[in-house]
């Protein structure tokens, strides 16, 4: 039998027109503005209007630490979606939005897989609406005003060999990572070392995901720290009267994306901070409407739950005052095998012994959740045609240890009809009483903050400053910025600063290099291990295999 690629399958797929969507979310036409028939922004003041309306449940998506073999968190959100409307819920869900930089790299597209799906699969992967562009266009503005003003005189007195803010790019292009611009003379600008981030890591996409309205975005906007004086003053975007125009541009961007799965649920899509160098979860305006227009509203947070989920918990839910009901858990059968050391090739075999090896790091994130977080969860292995009874029976086995449930998800073949046992689960886990709290407290000191994330999530021995970052945390502090959580910039391979570490590692100590204040967001970023802010693209990257006919249709995109 032919298995169709996730390309073929959304471009089969007959979608309904955007304002029926709308309409099934409740989503009043004035609030709407179509881009063409499939997509459509909706005006966050609609909010306002919904303030009333009680919140629906919230249920946060999160996996296993990823390996190669691949674990599904967006395909399982879509697919857990689709199976709640399949059992009469009212549900939409809220992703991110994907980075052109892993869609011509390796990764790929972010629109789920297989019958699992959102759809226009190749608009949401691509261009979609700009919103990325609008972000880019805002920051490169800040930097040209920055360069500017050194240029025009330096009336604010601005180091030039502390300047924080770089350009940015939303592609993977590590050419651009350490540039020396402002050459040719002295009418070009001035010579000095800078360099570009893609434009995910850029902290004008964690303010857009973290603002709720004009207002906020545009004082968020101002409060963002470009370099310093000589004298060690910051310097920011007010001072170089950047915010209004920045917030110019930015202005359609703030407003969330609906579109819709392969089975017409809607679905908001919306920013796409990654969550192993941002803080990985999609905007808090388009999670907010989800929760007021569905019963239960599906989000995802990027990477496994040491990334995107800590800061979900930690930062998103705590800056926007959200309580999540419930947590899924991804795994697979195939990924716990790798990091019980098989091979990649050798994963289609059953090997129970590498199987119970890999398992501590499902356990590990499941604690987490449970036990550090207070939430219920759910594991869901998503599962594949090699997965034999014998290996799910061990998974379950270890889960049910702990005192969780595991459903099979097979959404990426079955769609929402596969994803039915997840979606009751979810349900029932929804009513349960939880004791949700963050992993450490505000007020604790920067280091007693990292050493809290390292210890408790990531179950280090502890955490260790470089000179440099012990200068910048008492810098930091005397600045006034201790009081805000913590962005963890690590690697998503592995619970440590180590990639190569698989499992549950122990006896390792977790090294900060670096920390920055990114005061707009309003959270300090910890630069951990070889981290990097602009990834470069592989031997082989896939925009090699993407191409285009003569009548428009996109092939090689996945």
């Amino acid at each position: 039998m032919e298995v169709k690629t996730d390309i073929e399958i959304a471009q089969e797929c007959t979608p309904k027109h955007i304002r029926e969507i709308a309409a099934a979310a409740g989503v009043d036409e004035k609030y709407l503005e179509q881009y063409g028939s499939y997509k459509a922004k909706v005006d966050y003041r609609m909010l306002k209007d919904l303030a009333d309306k009680p919140d629906g449940k919230l249920i946060l998506v999160t996996a296993i630490t990823p390996t190669p073999a691949g674990e599904g968190k967006t395909t399982t959100s879509v697919g857990l979606a689709d199976g709640m409307k399949k059992i009469g819920k009212n549900v939409i869900v809220a992703l991110r939005e994907p980075s052109l930089g892993p869609v011509f790299g390796i990764k790929g597209g972010a629109a789920g897989g297989g019958y699992a799906q959102v759809v226009p699969m190749e608009d949401i992967n691509l261009h979609f609406t700009g919103d990325f562009h609008a972000i880019g266009a805002a920051n490169n503005l800040l930097a040209a005003m920055l360069d500017n003003h050194i240029q025009q005189g330096n009336a604010l007195g601005i180091d030039v060999k502390r300047i924080t803010w770089k350009r940015c790019v939303d592609m993977n292009d590590r050419q651009l990572r350490n540039v020396i611009d402002g050459l040719g003379g002295r009418m070009q600008g001035v010579p000095r070392e800078d360099g570009f981030d893609i434009t995910v890591a850029s902290e004008v996409m964690a303010v857009l995901c973290l603002a709720s309205d004009i207002p906020d975005l545009k004082a968020r906007l101002g409060r963002i720290i470009v370099g310093y004086t000589y004298d060690g003053k910051p310097v920011t975007a007010h001072d170089l009267k950047a915010e209004g125009a920045m917030t110019a541009l930015l202005k359609d961007a703030l407003k969330p994306n609906l579109v819709q799965t392969l089975e017409g649920t809607p679905a908001f899509i919306h920013g796409g901070p990654f969550a192993n160098i941002a803080h990985g979860c999609n905007s808090v305006t388009a999670t907010r409407m989800a929760m007021k227009l569905g019963d239960y509203a599906v989000t995802e947070a990027g990477f496994a739950a040491d990334l995107g989920a800590e800061k979900f918990l930690d930062i998103k839910c705590r800056m926007a005052g959200l309580t999540p009901s419930a947590v899924v858990v991804v795994a697979t059968v195939r990924a716990l095998k790798y990091h019980g050391g098989v091979a990649k090739a050798d994963l289609n075999q059953e090997n129970l012994a590498a199987l119970e090896k890999g398992m501590p790091n499902l356990l590990q994130h499941v604690k987490n959740i449970k036990d550090v977080f207070g939430l219920p969860c759910v594991v869901a292995i998503n599962a594949f045609p090699t997965d034999t009874k014998a290996e799910l029976d061990l998974v379950e086995a270890k889960c049910k240890e702990l005192g969780v449930n595991v459903a099979l998800s097979e959404v990426w073949a079955k769609g929402g009809e596969g994803g039915i046992a997840l979606a009751e689960e979810v349900v029932r886990l929804c009513e349960q009483p939880n004791s949700f709290r963050q992993s450490y407290d505000l007020e604790s000191s920067i280091e007693e903050k990292l050493e809290a994330i390292c210890k408790r999530i990531y179950h280090a021995d502890g955490v260790q400053l470089t000179d440099g970052a012990k200068k910048q945390a008492k810098t930091l502090a005397e600045l006034g910025f201790a009081n805000m959580p913590i962005c963890m910039a690590k690697t998503q391979y592995s619970f440590s600063d180590d990639p190569a570490l698989l499992g549950a590692p122990e006896g390792f100590t977790v090294t900060v290099r670096n920390l920055k204040v990114s005061a707009g967001a309003g959270f300090i970023v910890a630069l951990t291990g070889d981290i990097m802010t602009m990834p470069g693209l592989p031997k082989v990257p896939a925009a090699e295999k993407i191409d285009v006919d003569e009548n428009g249709k996109i092939s090689g995109l996945f």
